[in-house]
C-alpha cells in the first residue's frame, strides 16, 4: 500500500479536529468488495489517474463495474457498489479532492466552537438541486432526520446515532426535532451539534449518508425516487439521465451543480458487466474505455504492457466473516482453527496472483500518528503466512472435534465474481484438506448474498472492508454488539466499552492505544478470517485523465477529460 496519500489524509483529518477553527474555518470507505489486492508498497498511480490534459472531442466515457447495487439511496445503502453513482451524483458537506484530502464541498467552510462540540457550516451560495430548485440547510436537517427515522432502514444510522447529540433518542422517539442536535440557523447555515468532542468528525461527514436528498422527491416518489433518472434529483457534479436494470446506469453533466463550469465530462455510462473476462474483451477492442475489476490472471501482463493498470491505495482489508452467533462457530476455537488452515500465502500468489501482505488483523495499515503506522509490531495472532496444519487441527480437537469428527458441513458463501469465486474454492479445499471436515460452496447475485449474511443466513462468507474515512474508527462498528455493519454477530462488552471510549478521545496517541485495546481483544477471538490487505486497481485507457480515486475506493469523475 502507498502510504503517501493515507499519511496526508490523516493528517489532514487531526488537524481539522486539534487546530479546530484554525484549519476547519479554511474549508477545502461493504467496501465490502475484496477486491484483488497489488502490492502494498507500490509507488504513484499508474496510468492516467488524476493527470489532468487538455479536453479534446466529445466528452462522452463507458466505464465497466462487475456488479450491480442493491440500492441508490445514499440514506440507506452500505453497499460498495453503489459508491460509483453516488460519489458523482451527490455531494456532502465536504467531500475529497484529488490527493485524498477532505475539502469542502457544498459547504464553502465552516467553524468549530472552543469546546469541540458545535459545527457552524456555511453552504455555498446559490447551491441548487439537479432539478433547478434550491438546496438549502433545511434539506441537510431533513435528510440527517429521514436517516435516523428507522422506517427508513438506513444501513449506516449507527454513525450518525453514535455522534450527534440526541440523535439515539429522536430515533428511539424520545427526542423531538428541536432536541435533535442539527439546526438550519438560515438557508445558508447548518449547526451540528456533538455528543461529546470527536475528533474525526469532518472525515465522517465525507460519508454518503451524511449527502443530503430532496424531501420532495421522496414523498411524491417512496421508495422508487432511486429507479428512475426523472426522480432521482440529486446535487452533485452528474445526474442520472438513464436507469436499465441489469445493464448499465447513465449519468450526465448536472449544469446546476455549483461548479459546473469546471466539469468537462458530459457523459458517463456505467455499464455492467458480470464477466470480467468479458468485460477485459470490451476494454481491449475499444468498446469501452475502463473497467473496475481487472481479471486477476490478467493483471501482470497488462501492467507489463502499459495497458492503462491504476493501482491505488486502499485502506481496507479482505476477510471472510465468520458467523459468531451460530453454532459451532460461536466457539472461538473453532473460529481459531479456521485461520489457522488457511494458507494466506497461497491465496495471495497463486489465486489472486498479485502481490499483497498477508492479514492477521482486520484494521489495515496506513494510519499514522506522530510518523508511525498504527499497525507497526501488532500482534500476528499466532497465525502466519502459511498454514498452519498441526495448531490448526489441535484447536479443532480441542473445541470437541477430533479429525474434524462430528464437525457440521460448512457452507462457506460468495458472491457473484469471477476472483471472489476463485478465493471461495481455494479456501474450501484448504478447509477439507487441513481440517477433515465437509465444505459445500454457494454462490448469489450480490443483493442476495448480502441479504442472507445481514439476516445471518450464512456460516462463513465472503467479505471486506474499506474504510469509509481515513481513522481506524471506520472499522471498529464491524465488532461493535448490535451494530448495523456487525454482520459477523461477535460481541464482546469489553471492546464496546473500549471502542465508546475512543469516539470521544481528542488525543490521537491515546484513541489509537484504545484502538488497539480493541483489536487485541477481538481479534484475539477470531471472529474473522483475515486474508490481506487491500489495494484497488482499475484499468483506464490513458486518453482519459483527470479520473481520480481515493483510498476509501470512492471513484471520481468531477475533473475527467477525454484528450483525444
Amino acid at each position: 500500500m502507498k502510504k503517501g496519500k493515507l499519511m496526508k489524509a490523516a493528517a489532514f483529518g487531526m488537524c481539522c479536529a486539534f487546530l479546530l477553527t484554525a484549519c476547519g474555518s479554511s474549508g477545502d470507505t461493504p467496501e465490502t468488495l475484496p477486491d484483488a489486492a497489488s502490492d502494498t508498497t507500490a509507488e504513484a498511480t499508474e496510468g492516467s489517474d488524476s493527470a489532468q490534459g487538455e479536453a479534446s472531442g466529445t466528452q462522452e466515457m463507458t466505464f465497466v463495474l462487475s456488479n450491480e447495487p442493491d440500492g441508490l439511496d445514499p440514506g440507506i445503502t452500505n453497499n460498495s457498489f453503489a459508491q460509483y453513482v453516488l460519489a458523482n451524483c451527490f455531494e456532502g458537506l465536504v467531500t475529497y479532492n484529488q490527493d485524498g484530502e477532505v475539502v469542502g464541498g457544498s459547504a464553502e467552510n465552516w467553524d468549530v466552537s472552543d469546546d469541540g462540540t458545535v459545527y457552524t457550516f456555511h453552504l455555498r451560495d446559490g447551491l441548487k438541486w439537479s432539478d433547478g430548485s434550491d438546496l438549502t440547510a433545511s434539506d441537510f436537517v431533513y435528510s440527517i432526520q429521514r436517516v435516523l427515522t428507522p422506517e427508513t432502514g438506513g444501513m449506516y444510522v449507527d454513525i450518525v446515532k453514535s455522534y450527534i447529540l440526541n440523535a439515539d433518542e429522536y430515533y428511539a422517539g424520545e427526542a423531538t426535532e428541536e432536541d435533535l442536535g442539527v439546526k438550519a440557523i438560515d438557508d445558508q447555515t447548518l449547526e451540528i451539534t456533538l455528543k461529546q468532542p470527536t475528533s474525526f468528525f469532518i472525515d465522517l461527514l465525507t460519508m454518503w449518508v451524511f449527502d443530503p436528498v430532496q424531501q420532495e422527491t421522496i414523498e411524491a416518489n417512496g421508495d422508487s425516487w432511486t429507479t428512475s433518472g426523472e426522480t432521482y434529483i440529486c446535487n452533485g457534479p452528474f445526474k442520472v439521465s438513464e436507469m436499465n436494470m441489469g445493464e448499465n446506469v447513465v449519468l450526465v453533466k448536472n449544469e446546476n451543480y455549483w461548479d459546473a463550469d469546471n466539469v468537462t465530462m458530459e457523459k458517463v455510462t456505467l455499464r455492467y458487466i458480470l464477466d470480467t473476462s468479458t468485460a477485459l474483451t470490451a476494454y481491449e477492442s475499444g468498446e469501452v474505455d475502463g473497467i473496475r475489476s481487472i481479471p486477476s490472471s490478467d493483471y501482470a501482463r497488462l501492467k507489463a504492457e502499459n495497458a492503462g493498470v491504476n493501482v491505488v491505495p486502499n485502506y481496507g482489508t479482505v476477510y471472510y466473516n465468520i458467523n459468531c452467533g451460530k453454532e459451532p462457530y460461536d466457539d472461538p476455537l473453532v473460529r481459531k482453527a479456521l485461520n489457522l488452515a488457511v494458507d494466506r500465502e497461497n491465496i495471495i500468489n497463486n489465486v489472486v496472483q498479485v502481490d499483497a501482505t498477508p492479514a492477521y488483523n482486520f484494521l489495515a495499515p496506513g494510519y499514522v500518528v506522530d510518523g508511525k503506522d498504527m499497525m507497526d509490531g501488532v500482534s500476528d495472532r499466532g497465525l502466519s503466512a502459511t498454514a498452519d496444519v498441526e495448531a490448526a487441527q489441535e484447536a479443532l480437537a480441542e473445541a470437541g472435534y477430533p479429525n474434524g469428527e462430528g464437525f457440521p458441513t460448512l457452507e462457506l458463501s460468495y458472491y457473484s465474481d469471477d476472483t471472489v469465486k476463485k478465493v471461495a474454492e481455494a479456501i474450501a479445499e484448504m478447509l477439507e484438506t487441513n481440517l477433515n471436515i465437509d465444505v459445500e460452496v454457494t454462490s448469489a447475485d450480490w443483493a442476495v448474498f448480502y441479504d442472507d449474511v445481514i439476516n445471518g443466513n450464512y456460516d462463513v462468507a465472503a467479505m471486506g472492508w474499506t474504510a469509509d474515512y481515513t481513522h481506524p474508527m471506520s472499522f471498529m462498528p464491524l465488532l461493535v454488539t448490535g451494530d448495523a455493519n456487525n454482520n459477523s454477530f461477535y460481541s464482546n462488552e469489553e471492546y464496546d466499552a473500549l471502542v465508546a471510549q475512543a469516539q470521544s478521545e481528542t488525543d490521537a496517541a491515546k484513541c489509537e492505544e484504545l484502538l488497539l485495546q480493541a483489536q487485541d481483544i477481538a481479534m484475539d477471538e477470531y471472529p474473522f478470517i483475515n486474508l490481506y490487505y487491500k489495494s484497488n486497481n482499475y484499468l483506464m485507457k490513458d486518453y482519459v485523465q483527470g479520473v481520480y480515486m481515493t483510498a476509501n475506493g470512492n471513484l471520481y469523475f468531477k475533473d475527467a477529460v477525454i484528450t483525444e
